[in-house]
């Protein structure tokens, strides 16, 4: 697995000497969060790369129901990390997130990131304002809710 990690190129040929961030490149607010991230994180030798991509896919070995459920941080010798895991990964990095790692270590902390991290997830198609979570769900409006005939 890690050569196939030191083959893996991103789209301008650079290689990632701190290990690669692996997102869905199909959503919307996991596209802003990269925007965000990628100038402080390429600095500390992160690449990104789509979790689409067959490369990626293919070193994961996940199957495709699992593929997208979280991002995904791949290290250089071959350890993954996923969700909240991998935010808490990228946070050591960055000496200005120490809080988000300090959080993580305190008893129930790493407990409650993984449950904010699996709520959001779970709701990023929400973000661009077409929501395809099922109608009836708590924290959407069906079409119940909009004034649909009942």
């Amino acid at each position: 697995m890690v050569s196939l990690i030191s083959e893996l190129t991103d789209a301008k040929g650079r290689r990632a000497k701190s290990g690669w961030v692996l997102y869905d490149a199909d959503c919307s607010f996991c596209m802003k969060s990269v925007r965000w991230m990628s100038p402080i994180l390429e600095r500390r030798g992160f690449g990104f790369a789509p979790l689409q991509d067959p490369r990626v896919q293919a070193m994961l070995g996940l199957p495709p129901e699992e593929l997208l459920a979280e991002m995904r941080v791949l290290t250089p010798e071959g350890k993954q990390y996923g969700g909240a895991d991998a935010f808490v990964f990228l946070a050591r990095s960055v000496w200005w997130a120490w809080p988000v790692v300090a959080f993580a270590y305190l008893p129930g902390g790493r407990w409650i990131m993984r449950k904010g991290y699996r709520f959001i997830a779970e709701r990023r198609s929400c973000q661009g304002g077409t929501c395809t979570i099922s109608a009836g769900h708590p924290y959407t409006s069906g079409p119940e809710e909009k004034g649909a005939a009942k």
